[in-house]
């Protein structure tokens, strides 16, 4: 696979990764803020495993990349 091909899955993973996190930091906040505490390093916690679970399962493919 060539190397723009690369470029533009880097992309679309990496805007994957950051939606995702920033969805699950915003549910971690909500849920939070409903017990009146917010705890933060789970928060960033969570929202960094979301990310890494999103650029995994993105190795399976994204629709929006087209193989060479």
């Amino acid at each position: 696979m060539n190397k723009q091909y690369w470029l533009s899955w880097s992309k679309a993973a990496g805007i994957r990764a950051l939606r995702s996190m920033s969805q699950t930091a915003i549910a971690a906040l909500g849920t939070g803020a409903a017990f009146y505490t917010v705890d933060w390093k789970a928060v960033g916690v969570m929202s960094l495993m979301a990310g890494i679970v999103s650029v995994l399962t993105s190795l399976a493919g994204l629709p929006e990349v087209q193989k060479p």
